[in-house]
């Protein structure tokens, strides 16, 4: 199974960007479709992006729309996260999961599941 590992996080300033990664470890990305999620502290996990490996097609939360952007690489099978615009409210531990069944944007559909990396979006 692919097991995501991701990278990127850290503390910046509100405005500030942060590019977040999602590396596979074990077997590739290719045929999935890869997703991020985020949780804040006492909010359950919710969707930001996802992307399809095969044909490349994208969803994004209305929250992060025009400020995020999420692209793969196939030569380096990576998920890459673009954050631009930060706000306070976009802390939290980022996720990166590769999608099993059901909606995309609904984490119960998601398995291999990464570690998180965290972002702090001060004011």
């Amino acid at each position: 199974q692919v097991q995501p590992v991701e990278s990127g996080g850290g503390l910046v300033q509100a405005g500030g960007s942060l590019r977040l990664s999602c590396a596979a470890s074990g077997r590739t990305f290719s045929g999935n479709i890869m997703g991020w999620f985020r949780q804040a502290p006492g909010k359950e996990r919710e969707f930001v992006a996802a992307i399809a490996w095969s044909d490349g097609s994208i969803r994004y939360a209305d929250s992060v729309k025009g400020r995020f952007t999420i692209s793969r690489d196939d030569a380096t099978n990576t998920v890459t996260l673009q954050t631009n615009s930060l706000k306070t409210e976009d802390t939290g531990v980022y996720y990166c999961a590769g999608h099993i069944r059901g909606a995309v944007t609904n984490a119960i559909g998601y398995g291999y599941w990464g570690q998180g990396t965290q972002v702090t979006v001060s004011s």
